[in-house]
């Protein structure tokens, strides 16, 4: 790119497009002549005017050629241009191509120095003020802009070859660079703004500037570089909020509006998102402030920008963007310049602006001024100016939009109401088809205490509530007598009912006051002046109203009837005064039962505290454990008589158990042992008491104990039964089962499924029953030698002579031989005295966990020493090709032996269930019932 070439009347440093050759100078302006060539043309300057000649040819050109433009002061010649300026304040280009006046512009005083731009679009030029412009010249009204600061001591002006379109250029003297940028397409036009100055060292001579970087040559014919301190902010990144704040600044004067984007985008801080957006608004850069407004998270902003992007008009763009920065005057002016002026119009319309709406609509759309009139008359009325209301109202008024005119039309009647022209807002008000209007009005007559006028309006509305209201103020009874049947207002209906009991008319005031649903006055009324206390009571009940409660217990309480007040008085949840009346008449019982489960905890806590004071610690302990009171629960349960001592220890469980506190459940403890009287008490209810906390472990032992007396006492049943329930309760929470409780319950049932072989006469299994039983026989203190006996038959009956000679031979024991009885004595001394010693062999199945021989009665396998489970039905081992369980008891029994049994009983024999042989199946499959036997190897020990 060639450099351009400046020479002018005085002297000073410049930059030829080739060379600069200086060829004479004198202190007499006349005297001076000064070439000033590029590659084709040189010009000379002589007494004012300027030779332009050609190198190739001998024509030459005179400027001015017309001599109304004064004098030349200065000239300057570019590539395609030449410049020049006058006394009298022209400025003028001529294209060097045909050397027609491409420009001309006329200042106010002479010019003295013009800089040209190379491709000729702008213009630097000082006047003999010492004052710099910029005149652009490419556009089709030159315009010509003051530089701000302007240093009367510039000699020359480089322009940014750097995106020359952004208008950055730099004026420079012999100290001093400054660095100007036109801001060229703005809302508030084009202006010039003065980014910075920086220091020049005299012996440098600005060449070149191409992105703040100046060039220059020193006095040694070299070049340098100097980065300018207005673009330093492209090599340094900024880190503080001020300095990011400084850098932003910069970027926005030097019209690189997307380097400020690219700052804040890191760098997310909401002030300079503001910044950056308003500066963006302000240079019509609609599509960086749409990404600017969606950094910041500007919904509203981003929705209205995205409405406007597509406009090209500059003018229509402007405005709106004039809008969004509050400018509302400018906007106006661009709207009204632009092709949409009726934009402007419609802003003031928006912005409530009604004056000047009214102002553009007289210029731009009279048909307009009727709609504005109404709105600004609506605007008035809010604020209080009705008289300027009720004028714009009328000049609202027009002929073809009779929905407007109705409107005007309310707005007149309101507004004479209001001004007090009553008669004629009235009239309006009636005339109009509008029951708002209608109610509106009768509100305003109201205000001002026309209420006869006020009601008539509310009633020809159909407002029958508020006419009724009104006439009840007027006191025409006769006209709400009219109204009430169309009155829903249970206001309305309540006044009236004041209104009719202070006239004395009772009937009609409980007829009201029903439907008025004001129940505490109805039944006031029902039992104070109609003496109807059956009516008030059935209000009361179906109404539950606590007031109309506490008044008909009134009238009870003179009748004595003490239950029906209670119960009202609960019925409509009077909670505490039904307990402080069933406290004072000794009815506390009462309140109880009738309270039920309605009660809430205080409830419960004052009925508790009484019968603790009455020393019904039963009753006592009861509410307390409904009042969740768990500590006086259990002191008063542990206080009863003896005769209540089941059933408050069996509620002293559920208190302990639902409260979880272990300081309660040791103290009933200590009290169940027998620690806290030294009176231990059934162990039954400790049982009960391990069970309910789901202690198994402290139930099982206990479950023992109670076995063991009940063993002794001979009640095997019950023992049963009781291990029983007890052995499940552990399978269920699978805890491990003691040995010395299975066992129990395997010998206990074998005794008990002895008794049923031996009905069914199957001697052999009974008599290997018996024989296990025997050997145990310590276990049933209560019938050693019933038992014994009893063995000794079965034993002899099943051919087991030996197993028979060694029961009997126990049996003649000294302290077992004078309990035999006499019909069995011969017989059994004749088995000692003559024994028989053959047995029969017991057949030999597979051990169902290892698969070793063993007799078919034997319950511990040799081989992998186990306790196997045994059959219900017969007592023998289990066979895994022959399982199956109770559907009830889980207990399993051997298949083909269990349908045996139940061919002639009806019922499991482990847990009593009635039971039938088809409900009884049978499993392949018996891992998992192996799995929770009760094996040998298991760690839990006899308690």
């Amino acid at each position: 790119m060639k450099r351009r070439s400046n020479l002018k009347s005085s002297e000073r440093n410049t930059q030829p497009v080739n060379s600069a050759k200086k060829l004479k100078n004198t202190e007499d302006f006349g005297a001076t002549s000064i070439s000033c060539p590029n590659s084709k043309y040189t010009a000379v300057l002589l007494k004012g005017k300027v030779q332009l000649r050609q190198e190739d040819t001998k024509g030459v050109k005179s400027f001015p050629a017309d001599k109304s433009q004064g004098r030349i002061l200065c000239h300057a010649l570019t590539t395609d241009f030449f410049h020049y300026g006058t006394d009298s304040g022209h400025v003028v280009c001529v294209s060097l191509k045909d050397g027609k006046t491409v420009s001309s512009f006329t200042h106010t005083v002479g010019v003295r120095e013009v800089f040209p731009a190379q491709r000729g679009k702008h213009l630097v030029f000082a006047d003999e003020k010492k004052s710099g412009y910029l005149l652009s010249t490419s556009t089709e009204s030159d315009s010509c802009l003051e530089l701000p600061d302007f240093s009367p001591t510039i000699t020359g002006v480089l322009w940014d070859s750097w995106h020359p379109e952004r208008g950055v250029f730099a004026a420079y003297d012999h100290e001093k660079v400054y660095v100007y940028a036109l801001h060229k397409l703005t809302i508030y036009g084009s202006w010039v703004s003065l980014v910075g100055s920086e220091c020049l060292h005299p012996s440098k001579k600005p060449m070149s500037l191409e992105n703040g970087v100046l060039t220059c040559q020193l006095a040694s014919g070299q070049t340098s570089k100097l980065t300018l301190s207005t673009h330093s902010y492209l090599k340094q990144a900024g880190s503080s909020s001020s300095k990011l704040s400084k850098q932003l600044t910069r970027a926005v004067m030097l019209n690189r509006l997307d380097e400020g984007l690219d700052l804040v985008r890191t760098h997310t801080k909401e002030r300079l998102l503001k910044k950056l957006g308003k500066a963006c608004l302000i240079h019509m850069e609609v599509e960086l402030a749409i990404q600017v407004y969606q950094l910041s998270q500007n919904v509203s902003m981003v929705s209205s920008l995205e409405a406007i992007r597509g406009i090209k008009e500059n003018k229509l763009l402007a405005g709106h963007l004039a809008v969004f920065l509050g400018e509302y005057n400018l906007a106006q002016d661009h709207y009204l310049s632009s092709s949409c002026p009726l934009a402007a119009l419609e802003m003031r319309r928006d912005l409530s602006h009604w004056e000047k709406a009214l102002k553009l609509a007289k210029d731009l759309a009279e048909d307009q001024i009727p709609y504005i009139s109404k709105e600004y008359a609506a605007h008035l009325e809010q604020t209080g100016d009705f008289l300027k209301a009720l004028a714009h109202y009328k000049n609202g008024l027009t002929h073809n939009n009779q929905e407007h005119n109705e409107a005007c039309q309310a707005g007149v009647a309101r507004m004479l109401i209001t001004v007090g022209d009553i008669r004629g807002g009235v009239a309006k008000a009636i005339q109009h088809p509008s029951r708002v209007l209608k109610q509106e009005c009768g509100a305003l007559l109201e205000s001002v205490r026309q209420l006869s006028q006020a009601a008539q309006l509310y009633e020809m509305g159909q407002y029958y509530d508020q006419a009724a209201l009104v006439y009840i103020q007027c006191k025409d009874w006769a006209k709400v007598g009219e109204l009430l049947p169309h009155v829903s207002s249970l206001k309305t209906h309540q006044r009236y009912a004041k209104a009719m009991e202070a006239n004395g008319k009772y009937k009609v005031a409980a007829q009201a006051y029903k439907r008025a649903e004001d129940w505490d006055n109805l039944t006031r009324i029902l039992l104070d002046h109609l003496n109807n206390p059956e009516a008030a009571v059935h209000v009361v009940r179906q109404t539950k109203s606590k007031e109309g409660a506490k008044m008909v217990a009134r009238v009870f309480l003179l009748r004595k009837n003490y239950d029906s007040a209670i119960r009202i008085l609960v019925l409509c949840q009077c909670n505490d005064e039904a307990f402080k009346l069933a406290q004072q008449h000794r009815q506390v019982e009462v309140f109880a039962e009738i309270i039920g489960a309605e009660a809430t905890q205080d409830d419960y806590g004052n009925i508790a505290r009484y019968f603790e004071a009455e020393k019904n610690h039963l009753q006592a302990g009861y509410y307390f454990h409904l009042g969740e009171q768990y500590r006086g629960a259990l002191e008063n349960l542990l206080m009863c008589d003896s005769t209540e001592d089941g059933l408050a220890v069996d509620m002293a469980i559920e208190v302990v158990c639902q409260a979880k506190d272990i300081c309660l459940t040791d103290q009933l403890i200590d009290y169940l042992t027998g620690k806290t009287d030294s009176k231990p008490k059934d162990p039954v209810h400790l049982f009960r008491l391990y069970m309910a906390l789901q202690r198994h472990t402290e139930a099982a032992h206990v479950a023992n104990s109670i076995a063991s007396e009940q063993l002794c006492s001979g009640n095997y049943r019950v023992s049963h039964d009781l291990l029983f329930k007890m052995y499940r309760e552990l399978l269920d929470h699978k805890t491990d089962i003691s040995t010395e409780m299975s066992t129990n319950l395997m010998l206990l049932h074998s005794y008990l499924l002895a008794k049923i072989h031996v009905k069914r006469g199957d001697h052999l299994k009974a008599a290997h029953l018996l024989s296990r039983v025997s050997e145990n026989i310590r276990m049933f203190p209560a019938h050693v030698v019933p038992i014994l006996t009893s063995a000794v038959i079965e034993c002899q009956r099943a051919g087991l002579r030996n197993s028979a000679f060694n029961h009997a031979v126990t049996l003649m024991r000294p302290d077992n031989r004078k309990q035999i009885q006499q019909k069995y004595k011969r017989k059994i001394e004749d088995i000692v005295r003559h024994p028989h010693k053959s047995e029969v062999v017991d057949d030999m199945t597979p051990c169902p966990v290892c698969g070793s021989l063993l007799p078919q009665n034997e319950l511990l396998c040799t081989s992998c020493k186990s306790n196997l489970p045994y059959c219900i039905a017969t007592g023998q081992h289990m066979l895994r090709e022959d399982w199956s369980v109770c559907p009830h008891c889980d207990f399993p029994a051997l298949h083909s032996q269990f349908l045996l049994l139940l061919k002639t009983e009806k019922a499991c024999p482990m847990c009593c269930q009635t039971l039938g042989a088809d409900e009884v199946k049978k499993i392949s499959d018996c891992s998992k019932y192996l799995a929770t036997v009760n094996l040998n190897r298991r760690t839990t020990a006899s308690p």
